[in-house]
């Protein structure tokens, strides 16, 4: 599938983003002005189902990669993927080949507590502004904005999808190319345990002290600072 974007910049370096789940683009909405700033052309995607990307009969883990390489130029420079775009961008990376993949709390395990499944995903479609910003408190108002903006907009059954993750180890065997593994604090995703297995295999991995999961909206200058040598 051919995927909506968004582009910020004219530089000639690439940058590509990657939005989580209920998100779009806009999730990068602090981010990819930064990078235009450090001479980059950022392209953001919509995932499907997703922002102004048209819905699917299905989705799996191996059809938003696909629909990456299918939308994004290979050899960028920079590649960044949240949550389940740092999934994605794991299982696009062979073929896309950025120079460098920055992983933010990669949802590479997904666990949730005992008779609770993706279902729960899909009951925030319809959140409050008071719950949106409740759960996020370091929020500013224009990202609460863009969050009640983007569930009208995703297709909550994008979210089932997930059922066949759970319980499943994703973490990568190996980076396919110099990669960057940015973790909140702490992660529900990467405990300490896979953040020490990823380490030994080769990733390197950093923690954003205090942020939650989606770091750059909880710390948009911890999130910059954290990809020192990346950008």
């Amino acid at each position: 599938m051919q995927l909506n974007t968004h582009t910020w910049g004219e530089g000639d370096r690439i940058a590509l983003l990657i939005h989580g789940i209920m998100a779009d683009h806009r999730a990068w909405r602090t981010v990819g002005p930064a990078l235009a700033d450090e001479g980059y052309r950022v392209i953001a995607v919509d995932l499907r189902g997703h922002g102004l990307s048209d819905r699917a009969d299905s989705y799996t883990p191996e059809e938003f990669a696909d629909d990456l390489v299918e939308t994004l130029p290979g050899g960028a420079e920079l590649a960044i993927g949240h949550s389940l775009g740092g999934l994605t961008l794991s299982l696009a990376v062979d073929r896309l080949r950025p120079q460098r993949a920055v992983y933010s709390d990669p949802a590479w395990h997904l666990e949730l507590p005992e008779g609770m499944g993706p279902e729960v995903f899909v009951q925030f479609k319809s959140a409050t502004r008071e719950v949106v910003a409740g759960m996020n408190p370091r929020w500013a108002d224009e990202d609460v904005d863009v969050e009640l903006a983007t569930l009208a907009l995703w297709d909550e059954a994008s979210a089932l999808g997930l059922a066949a993750l759970k319980g499943r180890d994703l973490l990568p065997a190996k980076p396919v190319v110099p990669s960057l593994v940015q973790l909140a604090d702490p992660s529900m995703i990467i405990n300490e345990e896979r953040a020490a297995l990823l380490r030994e295999r080769g990733f390197e991995v950093r923690t954003v002290t205090g942020a939650g999961h989606t770091i750059q909206r909880d710390d948009f200058d911890g999130f910059m600072a954290s990809l020192d040598g990346w950008i």
